[in-house]
C-alpha cells in the first residue's frame, strides 16, 4: 500500500472511531441520565441549549415517523445500509480524492453508522438528545453527534460545489499583453 493509501486509511479510521465513538458514548449517556422518567429538559446558555431525551422513528426531523415499521426498516435501515456500504466503496476505492472531500465523505459516513447501530440495536429508532436555538421560536429539531457529522460532511461538499460553480461561471481573466 502507497504512503498516500496509507495516510488515507489512517485519517478514515481516525474520523471513524472518533465521530461513531463519540456519537455512541453520548446517546449512552443521554439514555443513562436523560431517558429516565420524568424526561427533563436542561437548558444551557440561556435556553440556547437544550438537552432533551428523544427516540426518533423517523430520519432528519422525524420524516418518515408516520411509516409502517416494515417500511421504516426498508427504507430507513436496509437502505441507509446500502448507502453506508456505497460511500465506504467509493472512499476506499478512491484514494486519490481531494482530501477536503474524502473528509466530507467520511464524516457523512461515520454519522449514517452512528445512527445504523442505534436503528439495529433499537427496533428502527435512533437516540437523539440536543436542541440547539434561540428563545422558543427559532429552534432545531432534537439531534445527535451523528447527526452533527452528516450535516458537517453535507455542508463541505456544498461549500465545495458553490465554490466549484462560482469559479465555472468566473469570466476568465485577461491575458496581459
Amino acid at each position: 500500500m502507497s504512503a498516500n493509501r496509507m495516510a488515507r486509511a489512517g485519517l478514515l479510521a481516525a474520523i471513524l472511531v472518533s465521530c461513531i465513538g463519540c456519537d455512541q458514548v453520548t446517546k449512552s449517556i443521554a439514555a443513562q441520565t436523560l431517558g429516565r422518567p420524568p424526561h427533563e429538559t436542561h437548558s444551557f446558555l440561556g435556553d440556547t441549549i437544550r438537552l432533551q431525551y428523544a427516540l426518533n422513528p423517523g430520519a432528519f426531523l422525524g420524516l418518515g415517523k408516520h411509516l409502517t415499521p416494515a417500511q421504516r426498516f426498508s427504507i430507513l435501515t436496509v437502505t441507509n445500509g446500502l448507502a453506508m456500504l456505497g460511500l465506504g466503496y467509493v472512499l476506499v476505492r478512491k484514494w486519490s480524492m481531494a482530501r477536503i472531500k474524502f473528509v466530507a465523505g467520511a464524516l457523512i459516513l461515520s454519522g449514517g453508522i452512528g445512527n445504523l447501530i442505534d436503528r439495529v440495536r433499537q427496533q428502527g429508532l435512533v437516540t437523539d438528545f440536543l436542541n440547539v436555538g434561540i428563545g422558543p421560536l427559532v429552534r432545531t429539531g432534537i439531534f445527535n453527534v451523528a447527526d452533527m457529522a452528516i450535516m458537517a460532511g453535507c455542508i463541505i461538499f456544498f461549500a465545495l460545489w458553490w465554490r466549484e460553480e462560482r469559479q465555472a461561471g468566473a469570466p476568465a481573466a485577461p491575458s496581459p499583453e
